[in-house]
């Protein structure tokens, strides 16, 4: 039997409050007798969606013996408990790119094009804030992982709302940083960790870090950068930065190399 990523529930920290059920789109996840389950190794595509909307840490991607994922059995198992087969069947056949993918293809998105650029200078006028991105796309699913801006870059991988609930975000964080941002919680992660371990190997940054918030779907952002440290040809050093809601910094730590 392979060893492959399978999710494990920690019943003991488990609360019954069903949002892992609502977020696992295969359905492996059922609540019985008041406790979270995985109900057959099989459902479980082991890319762990479900953990940021675990209020309690009770679920974790782990590496051990198991049958290999079967989508045909997943397909049916969702219409036997009522649920539409459609969120699995878009996780499954609409992957992200490739994470050497051209970022734009003849014919394809124009706001997708890749660009590099110098940050802007202060303005004549005072309330002209200018900002410190240097680079576009931004998006982590739209950057290509060999971009010239990523060679010898420090790396800012960012949750889509830190910038929103922290005032000088450009100031404290993007100044002297090459950016990507990405969210956990409603992206397709699958590719993020294979795109983020082309950016160490093969991209040549220096270094990461992680500015997310405090809420729970947040952690994604960090399992995603540790699985493409695991899985990387090289190691950084990573700088985790964690946000409240009202943009004042909970935790910054680095781990270094």
């Amino acid at each position: 039997m392979p060893v492959r990523e399978i999710i494990e529930i920690d019943e003991a920290l488990c609360n019954g409050c069903s949002a892992c059920v609502s977020a696992c789109a295969e359905g492996a996840i059922q609540l019985i007798d008041g406790k979270a389950r995985l109900v057959k190794d099989e459902y479980c595509d082991g890319l762990g969606a479900c953990l940021g909307d675990c209020p309690t840490g009770a679920l974790r991607v782990i590496q051990r013996e198991a049958p290999e994922f079967d989508e045909v059995a997943v397909e049916g198992h969702l219409t036997n408990i009522g649920r539409s087969p459609e969120a699995h069947q878009q996780r499954h056949t609409h992957p992200a790119p490739s994470p050497h993918q051209a970022p734009h293809a003849p014919g394809g998105c124009p706001g997708s094009m890749m660009r590099e650029f110098a940050p802007r200078q202060a303005a004549a006028v005072a309330t002209d804030t200018p900002s410190a991105l240097r680079q576009w796309p931004v998006q982590l699913h739209l950057v290509p992982p060999t971009a010239p801006y990523y060679r010898d870059a420090d790396l800012l991988l960012a949750a889509d709302c830190a910038a929103f609930a922290c005032g000088d975000f450009h100031a404290r964080f993007m100044a002297d940083h090459a950016i990507a941002i990405a969210c956990p919680k409603l992206d397709d992660p699958s590719g993020y960790v294979d795109k983020l371990a082309a950016m160490i190997t093969d991209g040549g940054i220096r270094s990461i870090t992680v500015v997310m918030m405090q809420v729970p779907c947040c952690r994604g952002l960090q399992r995603l950068v540790d699985l493409a440290m695991q899985t990387a040809a090289r190691r950084i050093p990573v700088r985790t930065v964690v946000l409240s809601l009202e943009g004042e910094t909970l935790i910054d730590e680095t781990t270094p190399v």
